[in-house]
């Protein structure tokens, strides 16, 4: 089985086929940033992008991902100037707390502001009550949603 997983494609041996997608991007590509939360898809921890749409990797077999794009936190990762605007805005509002859901949060951002380039805050909550977060960081999430929205439209 490959699996394309940030614009490498990976040779995944055919035992992995029936564990989840993030089972096999933790445990064999050892990619750590998508977390492991509630199993159920509930939390949104694991969120990555499977074909540019929001996907909870806990809920979603390796096998069904095969030759399908597939995108984690590690494929936004930059450094330096290079960080993808949500992540900037992450750090320059502070959101993060404890971290844990940060990543899937972070990916469910980039999702909605590729759907709308311009959210009011009605449709951040919406889009964002689909990701859990237990240290209340929710004011800061829309505020970094916003400051990423706006550098992504050239209006900083």
């Amino acid at each position: 089985m490959q699996l394309r997983v940030n614009g490498s494609l990976h040779e995944v041996p055919d035992r992995w086929k029936k564990e989840t997608l993030l089972t096999v991007l933790r445990e064999h590509l050892g990619l750590v940033g998508t977390k492991f939360g509630c199993g159920d898809g509930a939390c949104g921890a694991c969120t990555v992008h499977v074909e540019g749409g929001v996907v909870r990797s806990c809920q979603m077999r390796a096998s069904g991902a095969e030759a399908l794009e597939i995108v984690t936190i590690e494929g936004l990762v930059g450094t330096g100037a290079d960080l993808h605007p949500v992540q900037q805005a992450w750090l320059d509002e502070r959101v993060a707390q404890c971290g844990f859901c940060q990543a899937g949060q972070i990916m469910q951002a980039v999702a909605l502001l590729k759907e709308n380039p311009a959210p009011d805050e009605q449709a951040i909550v919406e889009h964002m009550n689909r990701n859990l977060c237990r240290c209340g960081t929710q004011a800061r999430v829309q505020k970094a949603i916003q400051r990423a929205a706006r550098e992504l439209r050239g209006q900083s």
